[in-house]
């Protein structure tokens, strides 16, 4: 299943997270502090909402994926960072699944 990839990717980020700064990616965003990340977050945002503009008049959707790819992936190194794992992701997404839109934005209202 798909989400096993997830869960793996999430555990690999979790043995990283503590790994020297020099020797992996991941490593060293955590050293660098949750600023440093949540730029990562951002940029990687920009570049995904680019992607799709982009998808729209040229028809390849490629860099979108590439791009969402990388912003999921950043959002996962955050996520580590505060101590979160994609399963309380998906466990909200699953909360909502029975839900409406509608309903769910107006459950936060109260």
């Amino acid at each position: 299943m798909k989400t096993d990839v997830l869960a793996e990717l999430a555990a690999t980020l979790e043995q990283r997270k503590n790994a020297s700064a020099d020797s992996s990616y991941v490593a060293s965003l955590h050293a660098k502090g949750l600023n440093k990340i949540l730029e990562k977050v951002g940029e990687e945002s920009i570049e995904t909402i680019i992607a799709a503009k982009d998808a729209i008049t040229s028809g390849d959707k490629s860099d979108l994926v590439y791009e969402t790819a990388d912003l999921w992936f950043h959002t996962l190194v955050m996520l580590s960072h505060l101590d979160l794992g994609p399963d309380a992701i998906l466990d909200e997404l699953a909360r909502r699944f029975n839900l409406s839109g509608l309903e769910e934005k107006a459950s936060r209202d109260q």
